[in-house]
């Protein structure tokens, strides 16, 4: 129910290829991969909030940049710089994680809160899909975990090119979707709009966890569509009206 609304009210900002021109006037103009309107001229607005000043340090560079920064976190380019990297780095786990935490309930093989009671358990064997994993138990798991994350991590900070950081290509990019450098902005943006509605939906799971124990997105979802009056995000936030 939580990530009915979330989602709901994400794809405005985020997927939307439309924003105000900085005159407030009704018309709408097309907005580029920089945030710029249809001339190519970077418009001094806020795609995300028509009528908000656009932040000066957010030039429209970045894949997906609407301006948003309400807080000031990126005015330190150094700053800045590492948040982008996490956004997409996280953006990416959030899209693997999604369909990890959809598809074992879509074939009734439990939740992903029953999926981690096995860790609980002396001496439990991890299953995925149903299937018992091998080497599935706790420390072995975790100290796979550590050297792979390790790994990751260090050949992270060895890359100085923020750019390879973020899209380092190669074996990564198996299809060669970078060679089109047109198509490429394309992909960028794409992925930060689809991994900030993934981030909004994992969100959304754990307020749901938390609103009804023991429940999945999927079971929730089904309890909304059969009575959605009764069974929404009001309910969580006012239970007794």
């Amino acid at each position: 129910m939580a990530t009915n609304t979330l989602l709901s009210s994400a794809i405005s900002p985020f997927s939307s290829p439309l924003s105000f021109s900085k005159t407030r006037s009704p018309t709408f103009v097309a907005a580029s991969r920089s945030g710029s309107n249809a001339s190519g001229r970077l418009s001094t607005s806020a795609d995300w909030f028509p009528g908000e000043p656009r932040p000066e340090h957010l030039d429209g560079s970045a894949p997906a940049d609407f301006g948003f920064d309400p807080l000031g976190l990126g005015r330190v380019p150094e700053n800045l710089e590492r948040f982008k990297e996490s956004e997409v780095f996280h953006c990416r786990l959030a899209m693997f994680a999604v369909p990890g935490v959809l598809v074992p309930e879509a074939l009734g093989l439990g939740n992903w809160v029953q999926a981690q009671e096995w860790a609980a358990v002396p001496d439990g064997q991890a299953t995925y899909l149903g299937n018992p994993v091998p080497w599935g138990t706790l420390p072995v798991i975790i100290a796979i975990e550590f050297m792979a994350i390790a790994f990751a991590e260090i050949q992270r900070v060895v890359e100085k090119d923020t750019e390879k950081k973020k899209y380092p290509g190669g074996y990564f990019d198996p299809l060669g979707y970078s060679q089109d450098v047109e198509k490429f902005e394309e992909y960028k943006v794409k992925e930060i709009k689809n991994g900030r509605l993934a981030l909004l939906a994992c969100v959304g799971f754990a307020v749901q966890q938390a609103a009804y124990p023991g429940t999945g997105p999927l079971d929730n979802l089904a309890t909304h569509l059969a009575d959605p009056w009764h069974n929404n995000i009001g309910n969580v936030l006012f239970p007794n009206l």
